[in-house]
Parts: C-alpha cells; sequence; structure tokens
C-alpha cells in the first residue's frame, strides 16, 4: 500500500530525486516535449478550472525507502507544483505531498533493456496510476506501437482504444513536421479528437486566421470601392442625357 500522509513530513535526505546524467537519446527527447508543451500552451484542461501536472523524465517516489521510477512522461490532474519548487521536498513528484499517484504515465521505447511491459507496468499498478501507455515506435519488445493499459482492481488490463474520457484526452499517431524534423509522432487529442496543436501551430493558426481576416478586408474595401466607381459612371451619364442624378 501507498504510505498515508504523516504527520510529520518524512526524512528524505538520503533520497536521490536526480543524478543529472543524460540518458535520452534525440527522438525520445523531441517526443517527451511534443507530449507536454501543447498541453501547456493549446490545451484548455480537464474543465472547470482544474489545474494539472504534466512533466517529462521526473523521477516519481510512492514511498521513502523505496527508489523513484522515472516515466518518459506524466500527466496528473488537480494538483500544483509548491512555491518554492527548488526546495527537495518538491523537485520531485513524491505522491505522499502531491496526495495522489500520476493519472497517466507514459513510456517510450528506444531499446530491449526498459522492462516498460514487465517490471515498469508492475510498479505503476502497485502505485495505482490509472491509464499506462507504452509507445514502441519501433516495435522492439511490444507487438503493437501504441500499448494502453487501463487499471482494474490491482492489475492493469490492455484497453483497445487511446482515449481518455475522463482525462478528456485521447492519443494519435501523427505523420509531419515538429522542430525541423519530419516523422511519425505520439500526439494529444482532444475529447472531440480534435489534435491539440503545439505553441508554435497555435501561433502559425492565429496569423493565418488573421491574413485570412485581412485578405477579407481588403476584398470588401475593393468591392465598395468599385461600386462607388460604377455609380459615379453612372451618375456621369446620366448628367450627359440631362438628368439630375440627384433628384428624387
Amino acid at each position: 500500500m501507498l504510505e498515508s500522509s504523516p504527520d510529520v513530513a518524512p526524512d528524505i535526505d538520503a533520497l536521490v530525486t536526480e543524478d543529472d546524467t543524460p540518458v535520452d537519446n534525440l527522438p525520445s527527447e523531441k517526443q517527451q516535449r511534443l507530449l507536454t508543451e501543447p498541453l501547456y500552451s493549446s490545451w484548455h484542461g480537464p474543465g472547470d478550472n482544474r489545474p494539472f501536472l504534466a512533466a517529462a523524465n521526473v523521477g516519481i517516489f510512492s514511498q521513502t525507502r523505496t527508489p523513484a521510477i522515472v516515466p518518459d512522461m506524466f500527466l496528473s490532474l488537480d494538483v500544483t507544483v509548491a512555491q518554492e519548487w527548488w526546495r527537495k521536498e518538491h523537485r520531485s513528484y513524491f505522491i505522499w505531498e502531491f496526495g495522489k499517484p500520476p493519472d497517466l504515465v507514459l513510456e517510450i521505447v528506444s531499446n530491449t533493456e526498459g522492462r516498460e511491459d514487465t517490471e515498469k507496468r508492475r510498479k505503476y499498478a502497485w502505485m495505482r496510476v490509472p491509464f499506462y501507455v507504452i509507445y514502441d515506435p519501433q516495435q522492439q519488445v511490444m507487438a503493437e506501437v501504441l500499448t494502453v493499459y487501463r487499471l482494474q482492481g490491482l492489475q492493469y488490463e490492455r484497453q483497445n482504444m487511446a482515449q481518455f474520457p475522463g482525462l478528456k484526452l485521447g492519443l494519435t499517431l501523427w505523420e509531419g513536421e515538429f522542430e525541423g524534423k519530419g516523422d511519425t509522432w505520439l500526439r494529444w487529442t482532444d475529447e472531440q479528437e480534435v489534435l491539440i496543436p503545439t505553441g508554435k501551430e497555435r501561433a502559425d493558426q492565429e496569423r493565418q486566421r488573421a491574413d485570412q481576416e485581412r485578405q477579407r478586408a481588403d476584398q470588401e474595401r475593393q468591392r465598395a470601392e468599385q461600386e462607388r466607381q460604377r455609380a459615379e459612371r453612372f451618375a456621369a451619364l446620366l448628367r450627359q442625357a440631362g438628368i439630375d442624378p440627384e433628384q428624387k
């Protein structure tokens, strides 16, 4: 069982919360950011102004005597980061501090040594993480590129769809370019299965909409000018025929 919140904060001085060892490869690093940045730049959250925390490569501690497990990405609803987040007791995801495990954890398979579908799956289930996602773009350890588990009781069961109604999110494979690199990427969608854009994509969309509005305004001005010129030509013809165009 997970430790309950004690009256006195547990001693975490001996815990290794980060070791500053670079372990990720370039594709995984970009993929991690593509799974966190859009949530902050373009997602409206799960509704009702509920806060959330999305992070990549940050340790999750379930007990003071248990080493952290470090998912490639996790999402936790209804939690906020402490104001003094540089203090050791706030620099990692301590379940006893946040009061709950993350709602979803995601692992990106980059080799055959990560034990994503064995040891890590058991640990996340023991932590009571509701959703566990394994993304294996090269199918090195999994039969499918994307595998979604949902916690049922004390164990995970496969879920056929990559949709999470309670989180108002979904996942999809997307062909496109991110930061100058074209590939197949794992992307978030909203509850209507519409792609959640990155900050850059959102800015590009806003610029495109603004350009379209300017073009429409220019077209309206051109039409108005053409109508004015036609009216002036017609008035001139009437005057040539001895008719006052102003006379009613």
